[in-house]
């Protein structure tokens, strides 16, 4: 809760700087573009947040979620119908999550270097299979899913996106969270008391994955085509809104709320900057020094020897 207000008081004294510099920053088509750019960095923060609460990191998503957004647009290109297009970007980031999550969890290969591998991979091959070329002349139904370009398609956009994190936040309250948690918190405990941590860790990168499909679904569908190369650093930016909301890089703590406010503060900080007269540039090197901050006081709340007895117990 501490870490919820602290992130809070930040964007309450950012929204402050900017009010009084930068006015315009809070122009109505500003704070819209905002809300639609931020919404599908949430729904993979949010899957994210999940691996990191096992004790395990995924910096595959920026790759996987240029993968879905390809396919959603090849799919829909084909003329399938156009809820085919939703389902495939789903089931392909559902795949490909699953395939990093066997990889960690049955062959005990470190998340980091699966998945550093994974990024790599999935980047140079969707680089290989399309030869860098941009997926064009999405049919107009495409956009928003057919919806009509008014107020609604960015209420049931919304929509969506509350609903996975109100389904996100029941975790602490229901026995299949509380998994995730135990086996974050000390995989060998929770294996002792019955938990398969390696199935956990399983379902949680599937669910990841499937959560990146529906990001980059709900990113493609704003736009009538779709880069090759789209989603780069989307992996440094959802990791830097779940630690710096409050979970634990070790595992074992965070909340829906806190990974909410690290999205905000991040997706409103990095867009404050070229209001502010600073380079653009800076924003990824912002984004490394959030998380470098945010795990070391995280590292200094715990003891030497719990520490080493968390950190090792993410490794089991």
């Amino acid at each position: 809760m501490r870490r919820e207000w602290s992130v809070g008081i930040a964007i309450l004294l950012l929204a402050i700087v900017l009010a009084a510099t930068a006015p315009s920053y809070f122009s109505a088509e500003n704070l819209r573009d905002l809300f639609l750019v931020n919404m599908p960095v949430l729904v993979a923060a949010v899957g994210t947040m999940l691996v990191i609460l096992t004790g395990e990191i995924d910096i595959s998503a920026g790759s996987a979620f240029a993968i879905c957004s390809v396919v959603s647009g090849v799919v829909a290109k084909s003329g399938a119908p156009l809820p085919a297009a939703g389902a495939a970007a789903c089931m392909i980031g559902a795949a490909l999550g699953a395939l990093n999550g066997v990889l960690v969890a049955y062959g005990r290969i470190p998340s980091i270097v699966a998945t550093l591998a994974a990024m790599v991979g999935l980047r140079d091959a969707l680089r290989w299979s399309t030869q860098g070329a941009w997926i064009e002349d999405l049919p107009q139904r495409f956009q928003y899913l057919g919806l009509t370009q008014s107020l609604f398609p960015i209420v049931a956009a919304a929509m969506v996106t509350t609903l996975v994190a109100a389904v996100a936040g029941t975790l602490r309250h229901v026995a299949a969270g509380r998994m995730v948690y135990a086996t974050g918190s000390s995989a060998e405990a929770a294996r002792l008391a019955g938990i398969d941590t390696a199935a956990v860790k399983l379902v949680v990168y599937t669910i990841a994955g499937g959560l990146t499909g529906l990001a980059a679904l709900l990113n493609s569908v704003r736009f009538n085509q779709i880069p090759s190369n789209t989603g780069l650093g989307l992996e440094m930016k959802v990791i830097a809104a779940v630690v710096v909301g409050g979970t634990a890089i070790t595992g074992g703590r965070g909340t829906v709320t806190g990974t909410l406010l690290g999205v905000i503060l991040l997706g409103a900080a990095g867009p404050a900057l070229t209001f502010l007269g600073v380079s653009a540039q800076w924003e990824r090197a912002l984004q490394g020094l959030i998380i470098l901050a945010a795990v070391t006081i995280d590292a200094a709340r715990l003891p030497r020897g719990a520490r080493f007895t968390r950190t090792s117990a993410a490794g089991v």
